[in-house]
């Protein structure tokens, strides 16, 4: 008998039932206008996320100082103690608190190496803006530096079995995953921009 163990969870999903696409369309607008704004973001971005903008490095708290990103704190924290339950992390009797929230934005060639989160348990994104063709995120399996002298997986092997799975982005779509799991966005081939916000949770 075959059972699986030790595996990894990433939770997928509508942010909200209705009122997305006018939701997304004020958001969008806002996080363009924060770009124009953060001059030290922009020149991070220049140095650190080639051909995009985040304020990652700069404005990484949206959630304490805009009532829109405020808005959108109270509801992904809904879905990141559901996922929290789906875990069965026991949180000590201690609250989930977003620690940071900033703007990643995406224009043609921009791309996201391959990253994890330090010091959160819980991070993920939130879609924006979408446009067809665009880059969805991509996960590594996390014990990939261990298979040693494992042979490659087939070519269509079971979802369960591959190395690197890939979610697509869709716009009001929201994807937790706990801290420690790498993931990456390759390079954008749209025409247009690729829009995203992106946190991290602590307990305490």
């Amino acid at each position: 008998m075959i059972r699986a163990w030790f595996p990894t969870f990433i939770y997928s999903g509508p942010l909200m039932k209705s009122g997305a696409r006018r939701f997304n369309e004020g958001l969008a607008a806002e996080c363009r206008s924060l770009r124009d704004y953060d001059k030290a973001g922009r020149d991070w971005s220049r140095l650190n996320y080639p051909g995009g903008y985040t304020s990652y490095a700069s404005l990484n708290e949206l959630h304490r100082f805009s009532s829109t990103f405020a808005l959108l704190e109270r509801r992904i924290t809904r879905h990141v103690r559901k996922f929290a339950a789906a875990l069965d992390m026991d949180l000590r009797g201690r609250e989930i608190r977003m620690t940071d929230f900033w703007v990643n934005i995406m224009p043609p060639t921009a791309a996201h190496s391959l990253h994890l989160h330090p010091l959160s348990f819980v991070s993920g994104t939130y879609y924006v803006a979408t446009p067809r063709g665009c880059p969805g995120l991509k996960f590594e399996d996390p014990r990939l530096d261990r298979f040693m002298a494992a042979p490659p997986r087939r070519t269509g092997a079971r979802r369960e079995n591959r190395s690197h799975v890939t979610y697509p982005a869709r716009a009001a779509n929201l994807i937790l995953f706990e801290s420690w799991l790498r993931h990456e966005v390759a390079p954008n081939r749209a025409g247009a921009e690729r829009i995203s916000v992106s946190f991290n949770y602590n307990w305490s």
